[in-house]
């Protein structure tokens, strides 16, 4: 039986990519493992790996192809023994030929195409080639992960594959498992599709849609403009951060810090590290300061879950990094346990390879908070917006020198970095948002205690 081979989800985030380069062609025997395609995402270009051996009996999509969903068909692999004539409707992407991806290894990273715009998403199993068989859903409506031989054997033992426990990867059904089962009764169609269906019913009313395309086009249609049209990631920055700011409750903390201690602290630090080539940012010491803080308050090392909240051990710690046409929000994962020479040359790695579009998902995904530093820039203070799931976000402003009233009453100045705290409501509250943000300046105006 002909194999179906989708266009894999090569993140957890990616809802469609652009098919960029065929690396076979039809006729072309494959082996698993074998590269066949390079998928570009939103953040990157990655190669896409064969997991059964065959014959290229069809290519159904063109190489160059932009905006092909996930699970969509884009080729058909003939096993040993056929021919193009067993194909007939394989070609047809379809509803049911979608629903049947299974998870493969995690792909390996290639140099962006050329061209290419940009990235938001550790690599995940990432749905591959499954046969054409009917969709398969667990008890609760959830998509099931099976090889194609374990689909083929259930089909013709008429098995159904939502009562059969996997023993592979990631719960992933495999041949063992289906060859030592027994046949059980399907249930109907339209209980499987009753959860979904009321997971999917909009609450309140459907979202509020900006003005279409064509009417913000008419409005112009007198002016002389140039239509600059969206890649991968930009759509994906537009679709996230809607979605935050419509469904995540923000609310915003403020806190000014004086940093001339801290000033003072690492011009010492770096004249003793300057023989070893490190040379310590004030972003280093702010990254410190959060992941110790996260420590320090840990009902804020969290991230929304849907229906629960997921409370972290570690701070992994994301960085918003600016790179062309979007941003990498790469995470430093430990960084409570790290020393600041370590965070600085990490932070160095990744921002460099963020700028090249060189990271690997893993790198770029989780963590429970984010700092976003526009001081470098000379913003003095803004408020950022959430990236899910994360809990919160600071946004760091520029340090400039200040009239202060110093601890004596007296009239003085200092060096303060104004920090705006974006918070959901629905995992941290206000108190105690409050004291997550006193700790990070408490950690920087006594910058010596973090090494402690």
């Amino acid at each position: 039986m002909p194999i179906n081979i989708l266009m894999p989800a090569l993140s957890p985030t990616m809802e469609e990519g652009t098919l960029a380069k065929w690396v076979v062609k039809q006729g072309d025997s494959v082996s698993s493992g074998d590269v066949i395609a390079e998928i570009e995402t939103d953040k990157a270009t990655m190669e896409f790996e064969a997991v059964d051996e065959g014959t290229i009996g069809k290519i159904v999509v063109e190489e160059g192809t932009e905006g092909v969903k996930v699970n969509d068909l884009i080729a058909v692999l003939l096993e040993e023994g056929e021919s193009a004539d067993d194909i007939d409707d394989a070609s047809a992407p379809s509803e049911e030929a979608s629903s049947n991806a299974a998870p493969a290894e995690a792909p390996k990273e290639v140099e962006p195409a050329k061209g290419y715009g940009r990235d938001d998403d550790a690599a995940k199993p990432a749905p591959t080639h499954a046969p054409k068989t009917a969709p398969a859903k667990s008890k609760d409506g959830e998509r099931l992960f099976a090889t194609p031989l374990a689909r083929r054997i259930a089909a013709d033992k008429g098995l159904d594959l939502s009562e059969i426990t996997g023993s592979g990867p990631h719960g992933r059904i495999v041949k063992s498992d289906v060859e030592n089962a027994t046949a059980q009764p399907k249930k109907a169609a339209s209980e499987d599709k009753a959860a979904p269906a009321e997971k999917m019913a909009p609450k309140g009313g459907a979202p509020v849609q900006g003005m279409s395309a064509e009417t913000v086009a008419k409005m112009y249609a007198d002016r002389d403009y140039e239509e600059v049209k969206l890649d991968g990631m930009r759509k994906t920055i537009a679709t996230r951060l809607t979605e935050a700011k419509q469904t995540v409750p923000h609310f915003y903390l403020r806190r000014d810090i004086h940093l001339d201690a801290l000033m003072k602290f690492r011009s010492q630090l770096n004249k003793g590290l300057e023989a070893k080539g490190v040379k310590l940012s004030v972003n280093d010491f702010i990254i410190k300061a959060c992941a110790n803080a996260l420590q320090q308050v840990p009902d804020c090392n969290a991230v929304w879950a849907g229906d629960r909240i997921l409370k972290l051990k570690p701070s992994d710690v994301a960085v918003a990094v600016a790179i062309e046409g979007g941003l990498f929000t790469p995470v430093l994962r430990d960084a409570d346990s790290k020393s600041l020479s370590s965070l600085s040359k990490e932070m160095k790695d990744l921002a460099g390879r963020a700028r090249d579009r060189k990271l690997a998902p893993h790198e770029y995904q989780g963590g429970t908070f984010a700092i976003s530093n526009l001081g470098m820039m000379g913003v003095e203070n803004f408020d950022a917006v959430i990236n899910p799931p994360h809990a919160s976000i600071l946004a760091v402003g520029a340090g400039v020198k200040k009239p202060v009233v110093g601890k004596d009453g007296e009239l003085t100045t200092a060096t303060v970095m104004s920090v705006t705290l974006s918070v959901d409501h629905r995992v941290i509250d206000g108190a105690l948002g409050a004291e997550f943000l006193a700790a990070v300046k408490e950690n920087l105006e006594d910058p010596i205690t973090m090494l402690a």
